[in-house]
């Protein structure tokens, strides 16, 4: 069964970094944003596997977003 994290990526001086606010720990960086999104989802499958191997449970994906528009 496939989850929908939600994945915050920021601008940093010289890369990009990825954390997905439902996964506390799992974070990425990559020189381009794609690069930094494709990085942060190796990681939260790498993370995931390392829960299950531990016998944790999976957090279930709860984290919204949305813009909101001020003048």
């Amino acid at each position: 069964m496939s989850q929908r994290y939600l994945v915050v990526i920021e601008k940093a001086p010289r890369n990009y970094s990825a954390y997905s606010p439902d996964l506390p720990g799992c974070v990425a960086t990559g020189r381009t944003r794609k690069g930094a999104e494709v990085r942060m989802k190796k990681a939260i499958e790498i993370h995931l596997r390392g829960m299950k191997e531990d016998g944790l449970p999976l957090p279930r994906p709860a984290s919204v977003a949305e813009f909101v528009k001020v003048s």
